[in-house]
């Protein structure tokens, strides 16, 4: 190589921070959805290569491709013999391993023993939210009421706003018009909306629906939504197949309520942490540097009060 010709720079890394992802030890935890026989229904179809460990090291080879400056740790669906397992767990993690920085714990809001449980996570100081996916109709088109009307549910999600938690909603679009009203009832509690509201049927009657049910939840300004788990059983996940979700829901809520999420390990078996992320950047490519930051990163520091620098 000449004197005067200099190598190129390593190209700069963008920085993540992760605002949906799990970590599990199967040797130590017993997840029963992992762990027992025969698997149970699961929306991106058979899961078995879900039933492994998923660490720390395993996270980062995912993600190597980005700096990750913080992560999001979601429950996964713990033993429901062990409430409190979980989040010793995390903090074992916390502690040992610097990851994740914040959690989303579990806890049955419906439950006679919510409110001491509740109190209990709460204490923990890397505990943000709290998840307990409501009862939900399989697909759209019944009027009964789901989990979010019932009264005791909504007994202990009253209990969130005064122990300074908030509360991560996994439900499918057809339920959205339940969460509005969720929203309008405790407008100081904040509400995550996870996996985009589930956008699974892309007809241009499913798109329709999920887009007027998202729309009723994104007028609540206590709502903002976790863009992730928005693969399709069967097909790679690209910037096209997924650029009209993307971009609906930054256009309905608004880039400082929206967060990119990888959802890993689960979403590893639609596409790769690269696949994905590089279809996000991709897909908001015309947006500023500085809205595109947020989507990856200040916004989940900002809604989960992460305390990292901005």
């Amino acid at each position: 190589m000449s004197a005067s010709v200099k190598p190129s720079p390593t190209p700069v890394r963008r920085r993540i921070v992760d605002a949906h992802h799990h970590f599990w030890d199967l040797g130590r935890n017993r997840h029963p959805w992992l762990c027992d026989e025969p698997p149970i229904a699961f929306r991106y179809g058979d899961y078995r290569t879900l039933r492994r460990n998923y660490l720390k090291a395993d996270y980062l080879a995912d993600a190597a491709g980005y700096a990750v400056q913080g992560t999001v740790y979601v429950e996964t669906e713990w033993d429901p013999a062990d409430p409190r397992g979980e989040m010793h767990y995390v903090a074992e993690l916390v502690a040992q391993t610097g990851l994740p920085t914040v959690a989303v714990a579990h806890a049955r809001l419906d439950a006679p023993d919510a409110a001491p449980l509740l109190e209990w996570q709460a204490a923990f100081p890397f505990v943000r939210s709290i998840r307990h996916k409501p009862r939900a109709h399989p697909a759209p088109g019944n009027a009964a009421p789901g989990g979010m009307e019932d009264k005791a549910w909504r007994a202990g999600f009253a209990r969130l706003a005064p122990l300074g938690l908030r509360f991560d909603l996994q439900t499918p679009w057809w339920h959205m018009h339940e969460a509005a009203r969720l929203a309008r009832d405790h407008p100081g509690t904040a509400i995550v909306i996870n996996h985009a509201g589930l956008p699974a049927d892309r007809s241009e009657a499913g798109l329709t629906g999920w887009r007027t049910a998202m729309a009723q939840v994104a007028a609540c300004p206590n709502v903002c939504v976790k863009i992730s788990g928005i693969g399709v059983p069967g097909r790679a996940w690209t910037a096209e197949a997924n650029r009209t979700v993307v971009l609906t829901l930054i256009e309905l809520f608004g880039v400082p309520r929206c967060m990119f999420a990888s959802n890993f390990p689960v979403d590893g078996l639609c596409g790769s942490f690269d696949e994905i992320f590089g279809g996000f950047e991709a897909i908001v490519a015309d947006l500023s540097p500085d809205e595109q930051d947020a989507l990856f990163r200040r916004n989940a520091i900002g809604h989960y009060a992460m305390g990292l620098a901005p």
